[in-house]
């Protein structure tokens, strides 16, 4: 059966421009470079790779929070990134976002219940009996009691606050969710409750999730399929058995090399020299500075991405 898709991002570029400092003139940071990335629905997609390479400023241009330079994002078939003012409040409803941190996330002068009943009071035409009635279904959706409406979010563990800004996200019955390191910020012990009620989620309404993270256990616990960002480019997507079991990258392998539930052999892949800035990226291809197989091409040509189904972006495989 063929998957339906949901977003579908063609050739989206992000850039942010930057003083130099005291010496001026302007420096223009390349975040996202060229991405084309399908996301089907009903599917967990994981968006992964290194610190800097990218993946929250994609997130965050997907749900329209972050302007993009030039591109397409369709989701539904419409373009998000020329919506007027209405179609945007529209949009708004089919999409949401869970942030990073927890703690930084929640209004800490607003009570729990004022924080969920926002959202509702601006993008829906509900009585008050209605926002109150979805209030209270969608915190109890999440594992908390009703009574915790009254409360602050300075009274809550960290947990229990990443429970709370997840159900902000389903007030407004969303199809879509944009999970950044939704865990990251939590303890261990807590993080797993947090990845089980998000897997719950998804399957009891047949959600669709885009999840952002560095942690690759997470992703073969969770997600359906990954996509590897490196330098603001997607280099390899695939269904996650198929990553997990036969990488293709070498930066896919060296980001799988350092799980060591993944990792048999328990030979660690060691990358040659730090990410290279986005604000003076390499030529050819990106990675090529630190690949243990870079041949004289990587240099000066731009792979294209080869594969139907797990695909990837590297002259190890024309």
């Amino acid at each position: 059966m063929q998957e339906k898709t949901l977003v579908k991002i063609q050739n989206l570029y992000v850039e942010y421009h930057t003083n130099k400092g005291i010496l001026g003139g302007e420096k223009t940071i390349h975040a996202v470079n060229g991405v084309s990335l399908d996301i089907y629905k009903g599917e967990i997609l994981a968006i992964a790779g290194e610190s800097g390479c990218g993946k929250s400023t994609l997130a965050r241009a997907i749900i329209k929070l972050e302007p993009a330079k030039s591109g397409q994002i369709l989701f539904n078939g419409k373009d998000t990134l020329s919506l007027s003012k209405n179609d945007l409040k529209d949009f708004r409803k089919h999409a949401q976002m869970v942030f990073q941190n927890p703690y930084a996330s929640l209004n800490p002068k607003m009570k729990i219940i004022d924080i969920l009943k926002e959202p509702l009071e601006i993008n829906t035409d509900y009585s008050q009996d209605k926002i109150i009635e979805t209030v209270k279904e969608k915190i109890k959706l999440v594992g908390l009691d009703e009574n915790c409406l009254q409360l602050f979010p300075h009274e809550f563990s960290g947990g229990q606050r990443q429970r709370i800004a997840i159900a902000r996200a389903l007030v407004l019955n969303p199809e879509f969710i944009l999970a950044d390191e939704p865990v990251s910020a939590l303890d261990v012990s807590i993080q797993a409750q947090v990845i089980n009620l998000l897997k719950e989620l998804k399957e009891k309404y047949n959600l669709t999730f885009v999840l952002i993270t560095h942690d690759m256990s997470v992703i073969e616990y969770l997600a359906d399929r990954i996509a590897i960002m490196y330098l603001g480019e997607i280099v390899e997507t695939g269904k996650t058995s198929d990553i997990f079991s036969s990488p293709l990258h070498p930066y896919t392998k060296a980001l799988l090399s350092s799980v060591p539930q993944i990792n048999s052999s328990g030979k660690k892949i060691i990358l040659k020299g730090d990410l290279p800035s986005p604000a003076n990226l390499p030529q050819g291809c990106k990675f090529h500075t630190r690949c243990p197989y870079v041949m004289e091409k990587c240099k000066n040509c731009i792979p294209q991405e080869k594969g139907i189904s797990h695909k990837v972006k590297c002259f190890l495989y024309e």
